[in-house]
């Protein structure tokens, strides 16, 4: 049996292809949209790709499964479980499979478990090598089971606003757990996601667990009673990015097919009119080199581990998207490209390099650095009465310690919220270490907020000064 797992950093997402070397079949379990990884193991591995399955309609990442089988000609095998909101709208283009359903891959058998909760759709892969064994060695999970949590049941509630159903879905999920707790000791779990993902809480950076392990140092599993899982799995959840209810019905919908051209580089003149049209223009240069010189009106999302996930929050899927990049060589465009595409932002209608702004700034443009603070210099002006403090964090964040005074807008929320950032003041905006703060100021300014200023090093550098500060739950 040929095993390769593939890990998306951007979206700390995993998925699978199986192979059988007897045959030369292999089925690839959970792909992203970029799936040029997948058709490269296979070939190497000596196996085609010959059919594509998914665990469940995803909320944090674009699906490649379509892609893939119209890529590959490979059979697509699609959840027929759950109620009628949870069907996929592309079902006729694959093969619908239930609880107690197997799909053969060779002398490989994938048998269906059905594991609601998560979402109601929610399936579990068993996967049995016949040519070694009769019995599975392996449960390809998705985002039921990880390695030291479970997938999270609020997000049909909390993203896709579909009222009722969280506390239902962490009932039914209960159940999942305790219907699978059958399954023996040595059943080895492949997770959909490790850590970094919005999809639990705390879930493990080990790629890879058993059974047996997680009935012992998995926390769902310790928990004795339906009242008490519920209590605990909905407490603490991270709050979900605003692009997953759109990549949910993306994914029931079924993503378009990719373009394979790059988007064109753009003259350097065609800048400032762009911002001046409103046009979304991305900065994705380093932060650093962002607070020397930025045009106002531009938003910055820093190139790098966060940038899907803040692309996400704050980019519409309905407008062209425009990007600076310090670098415009193939390679790096081509990763802020597939990387948007990871989360079906699609619409790149150009790129811009650095040296765009110095044209900007020949017609007329006032570049503007992003003044910075010392915790030090922050204290005294805020003892002063001088300024403003705009918390950005999460609320967890928030809850375990913030500056006495501040206002508290997690940075996803910040532009619909803009209206409860304090006035009459300068403003000083800080995250957890920086990346989130640069980001809000350039939004505040492509806002029209001015005199806006930053803490390089967030609340870390304020608490590694032995500054004070006071603890207290976010306000609602």
């Amino acid at each position: 049996m040929v095993v390769h797992r593939f890990f998306e950093p951007a979206i700390a997402q995993a998925s699978y292809l199986i192979g059988c070397a007897a045959t030369g079949e292999a089925i690839v379990i959970d792909p992203n949209r970029d799936i040029a990884p997948y058709l490269t193991a296979a070939a190497q591995a000596g196996v085609g790709i010959t059919h594509i399955t998914e665990t469940h309609i995803h909320a944090d990442f674009a699906s490649g499964a379509r892609e893939l089988a119209h890529a590959t000609g490979g059979r697509l095998f699609l959840s027929d479980e759950g109620d009628a909101a949870w069907k996929y709208a592309f079902a006729a283009e694959g093969q619908l499979i239930r609880q107690g359903d197997r799909i053969t891959v060779g002398n490989i058998r994938v048998d269906v478990v059905h594991t609601p909760g998560h979402t109601p759709e929610h399936l579990t892969f068993l996967i049995t090598d016949g040519a070694a064994a009769d019995l599975p060695i392996a449960a390809a999970t998705g985002d039921f089971l990880f390695v030291g949590d479970v997938g999270r049941p609020d997000l049909l509630e909390k993203a896709a606003k579909i009222a009722g159903t969280m506390e239902a879905g962490a009932r039914t999920l209960w159940r999942s757990i305790r219907a699978f707790d059958a399954q023996p000791d040595w059943l080895q779990i492949w997770p959909g996601h490790g850590a970094g993902s919005a999809c639990g809480k705390g879930i493990s950076a080990v790629p890879y667990s058993t059974l047996g392990y997680e009935r012992r140092f998995n926390w769902a599993f310790g928990v004795k009673s339906e009242d008490e899982f519920v209590a605990r799995v909905l407490e603490g959840q991270p709050d979900p990015p605003t692009y997953f209810a759109t990549m949910k019905a993306l994914n029931k919908r079924g993503p378009d097919l990719r373009r394979a051209a790059l988007p064109p580089r753009l003259d350097g003149d065609r800048l400032l009119p762009l911002v001046q049209a409103g046009a979304r223009v991305i900065d994705a240069r380093p932060s650093d080199v962002v607070a020397t010189g930025y045009l106002p009106g531009t938003l910055h999302i820093p190139a790098g581990g966060s940038f899907v996930t803040w692309a996400g929050w704050l980019l519409p899927y309905d407008d062209d998207l425009y990007l600076i990049a310090r670098d415009t060589d193939d390679a790096t465009v081509a990763e802020l490209v597939r990387q948007l595409a990871l989360i079906g932002l699609d619409r790149v209608a150009g790129v811009f390099d650095a040296g765009a702004l110095a044209r900007a700034a020949a017609a007329g443009a006032a570049l503007e650095p992003v003044p910075q603070l010392t915790p030090a210099a922050l204290a005294t002006r805020l003892a002063a009465g001088e300024v403003h403090v705009l918390d950005v964090r999460h609320d967890p964040e928030w809850d375990s310690g913030h500056i006495a005074g501040a206002t508290h807008i997690p940075l996803g929320h910040l532009e619909a919220r803009v209206g409860d950032v304090p006035m009459g003041r300068p403003l000083v905006v800080h995250c957890q270490a920086g990346t989130r703060s640069a980001i809000a100021v350039s939004l505040l300014r492509r806002l029209g907020r001015a005199g806006v200023a930053n803490l390089p090093g967030g609340f870390a550098a304020w608490r590694g000064a032995g500054l004070p500060e006071t603890q207290g739950s976010a306000p609602a």
